[in-house]
């Protein structure tokens, strides 16, 4: 997923590692003060970059907190690909699409106990990217769907088929199409919601309330998926 809007788009190797070190520092920054006092020149003097080099890319602080969000739904995005990948390569040969779903969680875990900015950020929150307040949640639950749509059967994603148990299932209709978007949505909002409970339960995530949150996705997605 390209970062949204930038004033200019890297082209040579030299830019896009300078923007690389201006999001870094973003990030850096964010674990150290609130967003509120969050300032364009102080993310420049942490990259060691003039200040017009933030703003070769970035109109404002805002615009810069976006990139950062849709960049850390990207870096998600790649972390749960490799760990399936490496449960794929396994003797098992991987698993079905609940294993898949506690990748999800445990990546996401990952992520919030140890990405720079993360706590703060997330996907788009504080800062919502630009347009509905809600879109955060709609990215993430849309390439969900397309990185497990493997494990979610034939038929799951829109084309034909009768699902991986071959009991009719989802038939790859547009209902049925939308059904699994809204399935999917909502297990990201009621996730992150529960998962947002964890952490002000216990700074690493309340473990009781994490395998609570994996139960209910198992159980909500099993309707539709199974």
């Amino acid at each position: 997923m390209p970062i949204p809007p930038l004033r200019r788009h890297p082209v040579q190797r030299r830019s896009a590692e300078r923007l690389g070190r201006i999001l870094d520092a973003c990030a850096e920054l964010l674990d150290e003060m609130s967003y509120e006092e969050l300032s364009t020149r102080a993310v420049a003097e942490r990259a060691n970059v003039p200040i017009g080099s933030v703003y070769r890319f970035f109109s404002n602080k805002r615009a810069m907190a976006e990139a950062l969000a849709h960049r850390n739904l990207d870096e998600y995005a790649t972390r749960i690909t490799r760990r399936l990948a490496v449960m794929d390569s396994g003797p098992d040969g991987g698993g079905g699409w609940r294993e898949a779903m506690d990748v999800v969680v445990d990546e996401y875990l990952a992520m919030k106990r140890g990405a720079p900015g993360f706590t703060l950020i997330e996907f788009g929150h504080p800062v919502p990217a630009t347009g509905r307040p809600e879109q955060p949640n709609h990215l993430v639950a849309d390439r969900l769907r397309v990185l497990l749509a493997d494990r979610l059967g034939s038929g799951r994603t829109g084309g034909g088929g009768s699902g991986r148990n071959g009991s009719g299932g989802t038939g790859g209709g547009e209902g049925d199409e939308e059904r699994l978007r809204v399935a999917f949505l909502l297990a990201v909002e009621a996730a992150d919601a529960l998962l947002r409970l964890a952490f002000r339960m216990d700074p690493e995530g309340d473990p009781a309330i994490v395998a609570e949150t994996k139960e209910l996705l198992r159980a909500y997605l099993a309707r539709v998926l199974d």
